[in-house]
């Protein structure tokens, strides 16, 4: 999208998004096409919620938010954008109530079941991005052939315990997501220990990677993982393979 095609920022969002303008390379523009983007994001729990916050908070036009279910107790020490009163009730529609808390005038699209290819086939119409972080395999590599189908780019984010990963895939640019994970890892249970701390970075991360797309800046993650280990404190980048 050109510059004289994109939305005009009203007052209230040159003052929110004041600071982050000062940024070099961003400037008024970038925040224009911030706010005309679509992003998916699938799950919103510990990861996908911590990076649809930042991604509201920074001025993304519109969020399609993909998440069933119903919110459990469990939830609550990782899943930002969910609260105690709202257990029992659908955590899409808690996530999306929040996120208009912060920005109200975020267009939100609750799409209240998990991802799945004709869900995502419906979903994945002119959006200018998708973050996966869904805790299934088969999601994850549902959204990555959506992605792909869609010709824009998926932001892979993950974490286990205190180590996470950020990536993005957007072949032929990048191998695919298939290319180095398999569709069902060995010995992997959906059930694994998480801090919402952990959590939290690499959806922080995500969400970075996610303005360097819209608004052209820095360098995306084409081709190469950046891991951390917070145990350890330290993160490394890791070169990804390709397939044929």
């Amino acid at each position: 999208m050109d510059a004289p095609d994109l939305p005009e920022l009203s007052k209230d969002e040159r003052a929110r998004h004041e600071w982050q303008m000062w940024s070099p390379g961003v400037g008024e523009e970038g925040q224009r096409r911030l706010k005309a983007a679509t992003v998916l994001v699938s799950r919103v729990g510990g990861v996908g919620g911590a990076a649809a916050q930042q991604l509201a908070a920074a001025g993304v036009g519109r969020l399609i938010l993909v998440h069933g279910g119903n919110l459990k107790p469990s939830d609550l020490n990782r899943q930002v954008l969910m609260k105690h009163a709202a257990l029992g009730t659908s955590r899409v529609a808690c996530a999306a109530a929040r996120l208009r808390e912060l920005n109200p005038s975020l267009v939100i699209d609750e799409v209240a079941c998990h991802p799945s290819p004709d869900v995502l086939s419906y979903w994945t119409q002119g959006i200018s991005a998708i973050v996966s972080a869904a805790p299934l395999f088969r999601e994850r590599h549902a959204l990555h052939a959506a992605a792909e189908q869609a010709g824009c780019p998926c932001v892979e984010a993950a974490m286990y315990d205190f180590e996470g990963y950020v990536t993005t895939v957007h072949p032929p640019r990048t191998p695919r997501f298939s290319d180095w994970c398999p569709p069902d890892p060995p010995g992997w249970t959906r059930q694994f220990p998480v801090f919402g701390a952990v959590a939290g970075v690499a959806g922080c991360l995500a969400a970075a990677e996610v303005v360097k797309l819209i608004t052209g800046v820095g360098e995306p993650l084409f081709g190469r993982m950046l891991a951390f280990d917070l145990r350890a404190g330290c993160f490394r980048q890791v070169s990804l393979p390709r397939q044929g």
